[in-house]
């Protein structure tokens, strides 16, 4: 039984690496079709776009794999709470799986022949790259802010990891959303100072929960026992 444990703590600490490392590699990747308007076209680094939406789809299985991965260890503590965050992870999943088809429609598009006028590939284009910025809200900061305080709240609950590991989540989750709702309604842009100061939380909870599930595991004390004890 232990052992299995260290199993899955080991394999839901390296899906929440590969959430961090394929989410900038992909960001990066993207900067050619996020940032000019013409993209479509113009003579585009295509292939600098593919690997980037690659590595969002690597980034989408591995976040569907950290709920798949935990939800036999936290189902104990709320079974309920539990299941709310593997269904949260999948829906933003689906999300960021929405984001990458339209960044690929705009690579299908500019290497298509068209005698389309060019005026209207770049309308068709900006409004492709607006549906993907909106997934990037939605997804990786809505979502993620409720998905992030279930997942926190049972680890806090459990002690499954220590505590301030927790607190983490349970202070990052709630400042993602609110930081989400501020970029919705234009206080500031999601890319900026202050969207990357919001971030600094949930990004700390899931780096230091996937380093501490990967090197120590679960607290072999803690987390055995139901919800009701």
């Amino acid at each position: 039984m232990t052992s299995t444990r260290r199993r899955i703590a080991a394999a839901a600490g390296t899906f929440y690496l590969i959430t961090h490392a394929t989410s900038i590699a992909a960001l990066l990747l993207y900067a050619p079709i996020l940032d000019d308007p013409g993209y479509i076209a113009g003579s585009g680094a295509d292939t600098r776009v593919l690997w980037g939406a690659f590595l969002e789809g690597i980034l989408a299985l591995a976040i569907v794999g950290t709920a798949v991965t935990l939800f036999p260890i936290v189902k104990k503590q709320q079974e309920g709470v539990a299941l709310g965050y593997v269904g949260l992870r999948t829906i933003e999943s689906a999300i960021i799986t929405v984001g990458i088809v339209t960044l690929v429609a705009i690579v299908t598009l500019r290497q298509e022949p068209t005698e389309t006028p060019a005026v209207t590939l770049i309308t068709v284009g900006r409004a492709l790259v607006a549906i993907h910025n909106w997934t990037f809200l939605l997804g990786p900061s809505f979502v993620l802010g409720v998905n992030t305080l279930l997942m926190a709240y049972l680890m806090f609950r459990s002690r499954l990891v220590p505590r301030f590991v927790a607190v983490l989540g349970l202070v990052g989750g709630p400042l993602a959303f609110a930081s989400a709702t501020a970029v919705m309604f234009g206080l500031y842009e999601q890319v900026s100072l202050w969207g990357a100061i919001a971030a600094i939380p949930v990004f700390g909870w899931e780096l230091s929960l996937a380093l501490w599930l990967i090197v120590k595991g679960f607290n072999s004390a803690a987390g055995t026992a139901s919800a009701d004890h």
